[in-house]
């Protein structure tokens, strides 16, 4: 890598047969700011920096000045952030109603501390992820984790079903609309609890983690077949239901036996799986719906990555221009794209760019746009 100071001479011309006229001035080039130092190349390299390398700003600060001898203030990175989070707005958005379009998304959140003014400390707020499976990811910034944090992330007239973990504030935002939504429970947050208390019961525990191997294990055949949302459902009917009412009534017994305590491993996990049994089952008449919400879970994970090396957000306000940056980036990495080379083309192509054609600027319609200009140029050479 290395930096470039780009001149921009603009000839100043006058008319001979009236010099009284004032001169003509070649007008500057579109840019997202005017008198901005940081061209669309040093942007992409600070957003990719941060939120896909997980380098803060204070490091990056300190890689420019060591390495390439440019003195760059962090806090004028974090004012290119800012702006570079205005311009992505209308793609994020764009994004946004994509996913929530499909009738079927997965949801989660993850907390994430942010500098308070005038507390002197950290408060705790929260990144809502949500995405649809084999397609795009966006996540929402809010300052606490309620049920009222869901009415700004999904929108009123959506119908369908949301997968989730079994967080209160879901089924509390589901009850407000009646049965538009349906809920999905995850049955590796179930598993989970039954692989936490193999050691306080391993017969018991291993008889249900075997059982919930068996779904998964077609779940696997469906995914290496690579099965659309028919052949799902057909195969789930005729082969994952009895697994589902095997484990139902071997959760029953052990519940009547009351063997474990409540309070026990295993009573917590025989009391999970039991409250939250009929979600478990609604993947089994949906083809469309996962058997668990590990995906969207994978997509938090970069951001669990970087808050370990930048700790907090710097006040409540930059926590959605994160969120925006998060969203380009985890979805150039669900579609394969150079996140560097896609933020270097749109940032230059954003100050040309309409309200109607924004959208042809998401990293899905950037990457069809990049086949067909590799397709062309085959073309071309082998002509």
């Amino acid at each position: 890598a290395k930096f470039l100071r780009r001149r921009l001479i603009r000839n100043k011309y006058v008319s001979r047969k009236d010099l009284d006229l004032a001169p003509v001035v070649a007008p500057l080039p579109p840019s997202l700011q005017e008198r901005c130092l940081a061209a669309p190349g040093l942007l992409a390299a600070i957003i990719v920096g941060k939120y896909c390398d997980h380098l803060p700003l204070y490091r990056q600060e300190s890689i420019f000045q060591n390495r390439h001898g440019v003195n760059l203030p962090r806090q004028s990175m974090a004012r290119y952030m800012g702006l570079c989070s205005d311009w992505l707005r209308p793609i994020y958005d764009a994004i946004a109603r994509k996913i929530l379009s499909g009738g079927y998304v997965q949801v989660d959140e993850t907390p994430v501390s942010y500098l308070s003014p005038g507390h002197g400390q950290t408060k705790l707020g929260y990144l809502w992820t949500t995405c649809r499976p084999r397609g795009d990811v966006f996540f929402r910034w809010e300052i606490s984790r309620g049920a009222s944090c869901l009415k700004n992330i999904i929108p009123v007239d959506f119908t369908g079903t949301i997968q989730c973990d079994a967080y209160a504030a879901y089924p509390c935002f589901v009850r407000e609309h009646d049965e538009a939504i349906i809920l999905a429970g995850c049955w590796a947050h179930a598993r989970r609890k039954f692989y936490e208390a193999k050691d306080q019961a391993p017969r018991q525990a291993g008889f249900i983690l075997r059982q919930i191997a068996h779904l998964y294990r077609v779940e696997e055949g469906l995914r290496k077949a690579k099965a659309g949302p028919s052949l799902r459902e057909a195969v789930r009917s005729s082969q994952s239901v009895m697994i589902y009412r095997r484990i139902e009534r071997a959760l029953a017994h052990l519940k009547k036996a009351g063997r474990y305590l409540p309070r026990s491993s295993m009573g917590k996990a025989i009391d999970y799986a039991l409250s939250n049994f009929p979600l478990l089952g609604v993947y089994l008449g949906d083809g469309r719906v996962e058997i668990d919400n590990n995906l969207v879970e994978n997509s938090i994970r970069p951001t669990a990555l970087g808050k370990k090396n930048w700790l907090f957000f710097g006040d409540a306000e930059a926590g959605q221009r994160s969120a925006i940056l998060y969203t380009i980036i985890e979805s150039c990495r669900r579609r394969g794209i150079n996140p560097y080379e896609y933020l270097r083309d749109v940032l230059t192509r954003l100050p040309h760019a309409t309200n109607w054609n924004v959208g042809e600027l998401t990293p899905e319609n950037w990457a069809k746009e990049q086949k067909a200009k590799e397709a062309q140029k085959a073309v071309l050479l082998a002509a």
